[in-house]
C-alpha cells in the first residue's frame, strides 16, 4: 500500500535546510569529544585512564541531558522532510531501514568488538586473544562478570542509537499511512501547542513528568525493551522534530520561535544548570545524601529544563547563524559525519588502551588520542566513500551520478 506524502506546509525557499546539515554535523562532532572524555572521568565506560581528570565531569554534564535528544530531534525533522518529497511510505521505510540496519549489523559484527575485547581485558584480566574472544562474542556468551554486572554478548555499544532511532522513524512513518495522523501532523494548530513562548514550558513540563514518573523505575540501560524512560525522551523529541522543525516554509514555526528566543533559552539553561547544582550541593553538605520525595521531585521537574532549553538554544542560534550557508564542506561532511559515528569510540578506545602505559604528558596523551580519533574516522569515512561495495554498510547511498552534487542523507 503506497501513501502519499505528508502535505507540504509551505514551498521551500530552498532545497535544503542547511541549519539542520550543520546542526547534525555539529552534534555528531560533540559526541565524539564527548567519548574522548569518557576516557578521563570517573564515570564507567569500556576501558579507563589510570590518570583521571575529574574536571572534565563538571564540562560533561553540561551537555549530556541534552547532546543525544538533539541528534533524535535533527533525526526526526529529517524525517518529516523525507516523508514531504517522497511519493510511497513503504519505500521510504525500506531505504531508512537499510539505511539504519545494515550499519548496524556491520557495526556489531566488525566495529564494536574490539572495544568489548579491550574492556574485559582491562575490567576483568582476560589472557584470551582477540580471535578466542570472537569466538564467545559470536557465541552470545555472558560469562564476563563483575558480581551481578555480566556483559552481553554481542553488544551494540554506542551504536544503541541506531535501533532506537530506526524504532521511532518506522513508528511514525507506519503511522502516516493513516489519513487521520497525516492530517493531525499538516495541520498548524498541532503546532500552536509550543508556539511562541510555549515552546519553552511545554515540552520541559512534559521532560518533568517523564523524570518524575520513569527515571528510578526505568534507568538508562541502552536496553531496547526495557529503557523505557530513554524511549520516553528521545520518541518525545523526535515527534518534535517532525512536527516542528521539518518543514523549510516556517514563518509562524519551530524554527522562528527557537530564533526568537535563543538568549532566554540560552540564559534560562545557564540558570537552572547552576541552581540545580548549588541546591544539590547544599542540600548534601547540610543534610547528607538523604533526599526527601518532595525534594527529589521538585528537582527532576527544575532538571528537566537541562534537558529542553538548550536544544531551543541550539536550534535558534543554528537559524540565526546557519541559515542558507551552505558549502561543498558541508556537503561532505554531511556525509562524511554517519561513517565518523560508527567508527569513532573503537578508535578512542583501541588509542587511550595503547597510549595510556607510555606515560606519556597527559596534555600530549590527550591531544593524541584526538587526534587519532579524528584521523581515524576521517580515514573510514573516504574509503567508506570510495569503496562502492562498502558504501551501504557504513551508512552511505548510492554515489550521485551528478560530479560535484551530494545528496542530503540525515539519519
Amino acid at each position: 500500500m503506497n501513501t502519499p506524502p505528508l502535505p507540504s506546509r509551505g514551498a521551500p525557499s530552498s532545497p535544503r535546510l542547511t541549519e539542520l546539515d550543520w546542526l547534525r554535523v555539529i552534534a555528531f562532532g560533540l559526541l565524539i569529544l564527548y567519548h574522548s572524555g569518557m576516557f578521563y572521568v570517573s564515570w564507567d565506560w569500556h576501558v579507563k585512564s589510570p590518570r583521571l581528570v575529574p574536571a572534565l565531569e563538571a564540562w560533561m554534564l553540561w551537555l549530556n541531558p541534552w547532546r543525544m535528544s538533539l541528534l533524535f530531534l535533527i533525526s526526526g525533522a529529517a524525517t518529516a522532510l523525507m516523508a514531504e518529497r517522497v511519493h510511497g511510505i513503504d519505500g521510504l521505510i525500506g531505504s531508512r531501514s537499510k539505511r539504519l540496519l545494515l550499519p548496524l549489523l556491520f557495526g556489531m559484527t566488525v566495529i564494536v568488538p574490539p572495544q568489548a575485547y579491550l574492556e574485559v581485558v582491562e575490567k576483568l584480566h582476560y589472557a584470551g586473544s582477540y580471535g578466542d574472544f570472537l569466538k564467545l562474542y559470536f557465541q552470545a556468551y555472558h560469562g564476563f562478570c563483575r558480581g551481578d554486572d555480566c556483559l552481553k554478548l554481542p553488544t551494540w555499544n554506542h551504536l544503541w542509537f541506531l535501533p532506537y532511532l530506526w524504532a521511532y522513524t518506522v513508528i511514525v512513518l507506519l503511522a502516516l499511512r493513516l489519513r487521520a495522523v497525516r492530517a493531525v501532523f499538516a495541520h498548524p494548530g498541532w503546532r500552536r501547542v509550543v508556539s511562541g513562548g510555549r515552546l519553552l514550558w511545554v515540552p520541559w513540563m512534559a521532560f518533568a513528568l517523564l523524570r518524575q514518573h520513569l527515571l528510578d523505575r526505568f534507568p538508562a540501560t541502552h536496553d531496547f525493551v526495557h529503557d523505557w524512560y530513554q524511549h520516553g525522551v528521545y520518541f518525545v523529541v523526535f515527534l518534535l522534530g517532525f512536527a516542528l522543525y521539518g518543514s523549510r516554509d516556517d514563518r509562524h514555526g519551530g524554527w522562528e520561535a527557537a530564533r526568537r528566543l535563543r538568549w532566554i533559552a540560552l540564559v534560562g539553561f545557564v540558570v537552572v544548570q547552576l541552581l540545580s547544582q548549588t541546591l544539590t550541593d547544599g542540600w548534601r553538605l547540610a543534610h547528607g545524601e538523604d533526599f526527601p520525595e518532595w525534594l527529589l521531585m521538585a528537582m527532576r521537574a527544575l532538571n528537566a529544563g537541562k534537558q529542553w532549553l538548550p536544544i531551543v538554544a541550539v536550534l535558534g542560534f543554528g537559524r540565526q547563524w546557519l541559515a542558507d550557508r551552505d558549502s561543498p564542506l558541508l556537503r561532505w561532511l554531511t556525509l562524511a559525519v554517519f561513517p565518523f559515528y560508527l567508527v569513532h569510540q573503537t578508535i578512542t578506545v583501541i588509542a587511550g588502551h595503547l597510549l595510556a602505559p607510555l606515560h606519556w604528558p597527559l596534555a600530549i596523551e590527550v591531544a593524541a588520542i584526538v587526534m587519532i580519533t579524528a584521523l581515524g574516522c576521517l580515514s573510514a569515512a573516504l574509503l567508506a566513500m570510495r569503496v562502492n561495495a562498502l558504501r551501504p554498510w557504513m551508512g552511505l547511498g548510492p554515489e550521485s551520478k551528478k560530479p560535484g552534487i551530494l545528496r542530503y542523507r540525515a539519519s
